[in-house]
């Protein structure tokens, strides 16, 4: 039976407090799951959650917001992390938070500090680093705060075997995420016949399409018909990414980048003014972790995650709320992306 104190100190904290968190925790988080977890959090979005739980009408609330697909995570409570390195550890995870949740007693500093004392254990546990533990002790604690004690306890706590990238070491899965395609003997002559790879499901063999340089990565995906995706996800009308449009207009095709933003196009007027109005929290970066396919041009190979839903939420919902924080929340964290960003100026 939970501990009700624990339900309640973690219920007190807004969506801008657990962004801030993970922020903090950044430098300290191994660079295998920065992107990651950050991501996770903006594809489960707090008030978004809140806002249909206080809803008169939840049906009505979801058809207004023209939300697609599974928005619940009480749904996919052992899978909706399996893109992060830490889901490996998620059975560690899951038993770390259940007993702090029956024995809860006195309140840590903050949010990150119980973020940071999950991941310790959860480590000592699994028998491997801290760095690789803080993401998903972060995502396992905000999933228990959405979906409560009892769907969290009962929930099977399996794991996925990747297969693919995520497979291999942290170091090799970031050396692969930064690789680019050769383009053969002459390939530095070439501009726009460059050709690139962009792998869509990270624990998956060969879940990947080609593209070409300065090539929109929704572009690319519907030429891609050797499935039936529409079988898969009745959001996907052409290609692996949910797509409704190709002027942004939508909202479907939002993604997550794990690996390659770099090489992404800076984000243009329009794609960062639709992303706040449906409510995907992109951040400020010239070359933010969220993306909308339909506008992201590519010039190098990129990896990224598919949401399982999508919606236009931010209107309705952030009006009514603390506004949420994009900047970097901490200097700590503000000097990594920055240092992160030189580095790949650098190695061009």
């Amino acid at each position: 039976m939970t501990n009700s104190k624990f339900e309640i100190f973690l219920n007190k904290f807004s969506e801008k407090d657990w962004l801030a968190a993970v922020e903090k925790l950044l430098p300290a988080t191994h660079e295998v799951d920065r992107n990651a977890v950050q991501i996770w959090f903006r594809f489960f979005p707090l008030e978004l959650f809140r806002f249909l739980e206080t809803a008169e009408d939840r049906a009505k609330a979801v058809h207004k917001l023209a939300i697609l697909g599974d928005y619940e995570l009480k749904n996919q409570i052992d899978s909706s992390h399996k893109f992060l390195y830490g889901h490996r550890f998620w059975k560690e995870t899951k038993t770390e938070i259940e007993n702090r949740a029956s024995s809860f007693t006195d309140e840590p500093a903050g949010l990150d500090q119980l973020i940071a004392e999950v991941a310790r254990t959860v480590a000592e546990n699994a028998k491997t680093d801290q760095s690789l533990t803080i993401g998903i002790s972060a995502v396992g604690l905000m999933t228990f705060n959405q979906v409560g004690f009892e769907a969290f306890k009962n929930s099977a706590g399996k794991t996925e075997k990747p297969k693919g990238i995520l497979a291999k070491s942290p170091d090799q899965i970031i050396s692969e995420r930064a690789r680019d395609d050769s383009q053969g003997i002459f390939g530095f002559l070439k501009t726009v016949n460059k050709k690139f790879t962009a792998v869509w499901d990270e624990t998956r063999v060969n879940a990947k399409f080609p593209l070409i340089n300065d090539e929109e990565l929704a572009t690319a995906s519907a030429k891609d018909q050797s499935q039936n995706w529409k079988a898969q996800d009745e959001r996907c009308w052409e290609g692996v990414i949910p797509v409704e449009c190709r002027s942004a207009s939508c909202g479907t095709c939002w993604i997550g980048i794990l690996g390659g933003q770099e090489k992404l196009a800076e984000v243009q007027r329009l794609e960062r003014k639709q992303m706040k109005i449906f409510g995907y929290q992109q951040p400020a970066d010239e070359k933010p972790f969220l993306r909308l396919a339909c506008q992201a041009k590519v010039h190098g190979n990129v990896s990224f995650v598919i949401p399982s839903w999508n919606g236009v939420f931010g209107k309705k919902v952030y009006d009514n709320v603390e506004k949420v924080e994009l900047e970097p929340a901490t200097t700590s964290a503000k000097k990594l992306r920055e240092t992160i960003a030189d580095a790949a100026n650098n190695s061009k």
